[in-house]
């Protein structure tokens, strides 16, 4: 066997710290293509089993005698377990093993979906209730352990290119959740209950022998840093207070946006179903191509964050439209709205990792697997949060006042993030003369007059 093979199966088995894999001058090396094609598999695998259950399981919930609002914290509580097993995760993937955690998840993941299927089975009222809130949470303490690793394990392997990497992945990112009603959709209808949990379920084990083999392992020390320390920092801070309001903009439509459409445009579910396509396309059309941007210009990510805030804000506010615009509402400036908050989120998602990387590295945080573990876990959990809050609040807002004026509130939220962290970013630049002034840095002249 040559050498150079040799040094490249022996990167495939093993990254280790001190040793990060790089792009072979033609390409992609052999890790970093299955690293990709494992972290695309995981993001699609679990994205469509967490949106399977929409067309179907409210209806079946609702006869096994759950509530309205007993199914709405069957939903809720997948993004409070998620929140709690993100930060877990991400503390101790070094201790756990990056690979471990992320086959782990899959398995447990798997389970749980297999386990929900027969959840029908169950006496009606609390047996079924709170068998579904103990699985639904378990399931997602194994998504937050997958997501976790996968997430950190791309940007260990991708050290140079995480916003393009990371946009291309939320392309399965978005499949996922457009496939996943349809298809459970179709799958209850052909056979029931049970057939769209066994099929995706056993999915995701498949997935669990093929992680095991095509994704590398990665040996690092633990890391003596903390998320209290990470939280710390201003710019993290605002940051994941901008994860939180783009992800509380996706949970409020999940639950506020059919049945709006509905009573305002008479439409069908299956139309409705494709009304939210025009969200879901300009986001996975453009993470790709603006992740490749972020990387390249790395000092407009920034810029960026604020445009695509300010998307948000814009979309949201003339979405139903807002009262005081005194606008009808019309099916063509909603569908236009959604896009644009689809583009407004791939502007604003996609460079968000890699900038509180990059901030965490400033700050004397150590260049390794354990800080990339806490990143991907403090965006897992800001984003979790932000589902729940976003659903909650949305159907609190629109049942007290209208669509028009909760969709307008959530668009001030996401203007306020937006604005924040402008003004972050402004001063930030202004400070660098004046900080440089006064550590002592002189121009030329400066230099030649004093040693004259």
């Amino acid at each position: 066997m040559a050498a150079d093979e040799l040094t490249e199966l022996k990167e495939t088995e093993n990254i280790t710290e001190d040793e990060p894999t790089r792009s072979s001058p033609g390409g992609m090396s052999r890790t970093q293509v299955f690293t990709l094609i494992s972290v695309a598999s995981v993001n699609f695998g679990s994205m469509i089993c967490y949106s399977i259950l929409a067309p179907f399981f409210p209806h079946e919930a609702l006869q096994k005698g759950a509530s309205q609002t007993v199914v709405g914290l069957i939903f809720g509580c997948y993004a409070l377990s998620n929140f709690i097993g993100s930060l877990i995760m991400g503390r101790y993937i070094v201790q756990i093993g990056a690979k471990l955690m992320l086959v782990s998840g899959l398995f447990v993941s798997g389970g749980c979906t297999i386990m929900f299927g027969f959840l029908d089975r169950a006496p009606p009222g609390s047996v079924f209730i709170s068998l579904c809130f103990i699985v639904r949470s378990v399931d997602a303490m194994g998504f937050a352990a997958a997501f976790t690793s996968s997430t950190a394990l791309a940007s260990k392997v991708f050290p140079h290119n995480v916003a393009t990497i990371l946009g291309s992945l939320q392309i399965f990112t978005g499949l996922g959740l457009i496939l996943g009603p349809p298809l459970g959709g179709w799958l209850y209808q052909a056979a029931g209950y049970e057939l769209p949990f066994l099929v995706l379920g056993c999915i995701l084990l498949l997935m669990v022998p093929f992680n095991m083999i095509v994704m590398p392992s990665c040996d690092a020390d633990p890391s003596e840093d903390s998320f209290i320390k990470l939280l710390r920092l201003p710019k993290v801070l605002l940051l994941c207070f901008f994860i939180f309001t783009f992800s509380s903009g996706l949970g409020f439509l999940d639950t506020t946006l059919s049945l709006f459409a509905m009573d305002k445009f008479h439409l069908s579910p299956s139309h409705v179903g494709l009304i939210f396509l025009a969200f879901s396309l300009p986001y996975c059309l453009s993470s790709p191509l603006l992740g490749f941007f972020a990387d390249k210009y790395p000092d407009v990510r920034g810029w960026f964050l604020v445009s695509g805030g300010l998307l948000m804000a814009l979309g949201f506010c003339f979405l139903g439209p807002a009262p005081f615009f005194h606008l009808p509402s019309q099916l063509w400036l909603t569908i236009f709205m959604l896009s644009l908050n689809g583009f407004g989120t791939g502007i604003g998602i996609t460079p968000i990792l890699p900038e509180v990387i990059t901030s965490a590295y400033e700050q004397g945080f150590v260049n390794g697997l354990g800080t990339l573990g806490m990143v991907s876990g403090l965006f897992g959990a800001c984003w979790s949060m932000g589902m729940l809050y976003g659903p909650m609040m949305g159907g609190l807002l629109t049942q007290h006042l209208t669509f028009e004026w909760a969709a307008f509130i959530q668009g001030v939220l996401s203007g306020l993030a937006a604005t924040l962290l402008g003004l972050y970013y402004l001063t930030e630049r202004l400070k660098k003369p004046r900080d440089a002034q006064e550590n002592g840095t002189t121009t030329p002249g400066e230099e030649t007059t004093l040693l004259a």
